[in-house]
């Protein structure tokens, strides 16, 4: 029953007032719907329960092991990670206190690229390969110079990475055939971790059209494409093909007794997770610029028609229909800052822990001691990867006996920055307008020292998301549009979304760090022909 004007009649004020209690149940509704998000990193994996109106409830997360088994290879147990999902869903509803039929919809993002092979004997068919491999770096190098990625990029409008599943699939190809010969089903990350839950095999159309295996104009697998790579015979291992916000099957028996959630409970399609930190920070129209500064430096904006002249890395579906995800991206983020901290500082880190102190505030502290036109090491954050060579590595250049921890702290911040920038330019010079501002996700978001240098770095407004866990609010938005309760993906994250105030960019400090960019993109050049020459060498002496 709709509710009318006010008249001053007896029936008037009553139906106003079950017209009051009727927004006052669906409010109370609202209150008692709960979402399930699920993040699954390249080494962590993250559970988040969300109410309807996009409050976190509670979250949970735990590690999984990077398996190195040479250099350049990156990988984990699928197994393990598959525990890893049972077990922070378990914790997560217990510390959140919903009842398990209180759960309307669960939806899984994971990273993006890497490969994840499912055996035709019920089990998987190798390690997990995860999105900082760089073992296929090779293929990517051969199908540029012999024009397969030209051709290529006319079907899928993006360039090759080597990390991509179909450099990773003709690797295996030529060195391990007889696990391509059992697998059953190519998946990507999070679409794994679907299918253990559901049964039921599906590849989401945010990853796989980033992945170089469907078509950009046909939004279909194509069999042409395969064939320039030479994996042909791969094609009737690709799982049927399904959109983010299209409910996807429902949680197994099996799967219930082993996460605590009910049998039969809802479960979407889910996101590539730079997909899912987009729609958590609210990107649903090519206002702002998201930004991803995680294990991968991510930069990407949305608009109705791909970038066809191959002037950034990557175009792919996103969830938004009627849009395409315009990406530049590295492994050169924030996963390097954690490297320094790991390696460089485990004993800083363990000391601080005994006392309650915290070994990312400890950086901030030291960062925010140096003054920005204080010359600091110019750090290449290329430990997993490089955006500006396929063999340039992680380095310090210019460090000197005055330099302390305090400065290499400087210079690991504003490194993985400039990185960012890199790719902001490429993103920039494709857009007709300048951006609004950028939209901040993943570690840095956490650090008001760092998301301020983010801010001058790019000499743009910087905002951020108001919740812990970026990609499982991502997540949770589409399980909420999904499941039918709220009309739209776009309305979920305007419901679901709290975007914090803008930190602005300081004017002094832009024109420093423009000299100090300067400098980094001439330290990359001067390096340039070293890369090479230090990979021949690895490959006469190899590690490991």
């Amino acid at each position: 029953m709709a509710c009318g004007k006010l008249s001053g009649t007896g029936w008037a004020l009553s139906k106003q007032a079950s017209c009051k209690e009727a927004a006052d149940l669906r409010e109370r509704r609202m209150d008692m719907n709960y979402y399930v998000g699920l993040d699954n990193g390249g080494t962590t994996t993250k559970a988040a329960i969300f109410d309807a109106k996009g409050k976190e409830i509670a979250t949970a997360s735990t590690a999984t092991k990077m398996l190195v088994p040479q250099p350049g290879f990156t990988e984990r147990d699928m197994e393990e990670m598959w525990e890893a999902n049972c077990l922070v869903i378990r914790e997560a509803l217990k510390k959140s206190g919903a009842a398990p039929a209180d759960i309307r919809c669960v939806a899984v993002c994971g990273h993006g690229k890497g490969l994840y092979l499912w055996g035709k004997d019920g089990r998987p068919a190798y390690h997990g390969i995860i999105s900082t491999d760089n073992r296929a770096w090779r293929y990517m190098e051969a199908w540029r110079k012999d024009g397969t990625e030209e051709k290529a990029f006319q079907l899928s409008c993006q360039h090759v990475l080597a990390s991509q599943p179909v450099a990773l699939l003709a690797w295996m190809r030529d060195h391990s055939p007889e696990v391509l010969e059992n697998t059953q089903w190519i998946f990507e990350c999070k679409d794994y971790v679907r299918f253990r839950l559901t049964g039921e095999p599906r590849a989401e159309l945010t990853d796989y059209s980033g992945a170089n295996l469907v078509n950009l104009h046909t939004a279909q697998y194509d069999p042409a494409l395969l064939a320039l790579f030479g994996l042909s015979d791969c094609m009737e291992k690709l799982p049927p093909l399904c959109g983010a916000a299209e409910i996807c099957g429902e949680i197994t028996p099996e799967a219930a007794e082993k996460t605590g959630l009910l049998a039969g409970t809802k479960v979407a399609g889910g996101a590539f997770d730079i997909d899912a930190c987009a729609l958590a920070v609210d990107v649903v129209d090519e206002e702002n610029i998201c930004m991803i500064a995680g294990t991968w430096s991510i930069n990407e904006y949305i608009r109705p028609r791909p970038v066809v002249d191959g002037k950034v890395m990557m175009n792919s579906f996103f969830c938004l229909p009627g849009y395409y995800l315009i990406e530049e991206c590295s492994p050169t983020s924030a996963g390097n800052n954690e490297w320094f901290v790991q390696n460089l500082l485990p004993e800083l880190k363990a000391e601080l822990k005994k006392t309650g102190g915290n070994i990312y505030q400890q950086m901030d502290r030291w960062t925010d001691s140096i003054p920005v036109q204080e010359q600091c090491p110019i750090f290449f954050p290329f430990l997993m990867a490089s955006n500006v060579h396929p063999n340039a590595m992680g380095s310090f250049v210019g460090m000197s006996n005055f330099h302390t921890r305090a400065h290499l702290a400087r210079s690991v911040y504003e490194g993985i920055a400039f990185s960012h920038r890199y790719h902001l330019e490429k993103l920039l010079a494709t857009r007709d307008q300048a951006p609004r501002g950028i939209r901040l996700a993943g570690g840095v978001a956490r650090s008001q020292v760092w998301t301020q240098m983010f801010a001058d770095v790019m000499k743009l407004p910087v905002e951020v998301v108001q919740v812990n866990e970026t990609g499982a609010l991502g997540c949770a938005v589409i399980g909420a549009a999904a499941s039918g309760e709220y009309a739209s993906l776009a309305d979920a994250a305007a419901h679901m979304c709290r975007i914090s105030q803008p930190i602005m960019p300081d004017q002094i400090r832009s024109r420093l760090y423009d000299e100090k960019y300067e400098l980094y993109l001439q330290a990359i050049q001067a390096l340039d022909p070293l890369w090479d020459r230090l990979q021949e060498y690895r490959d006469r002496h190899p590690q490991g």
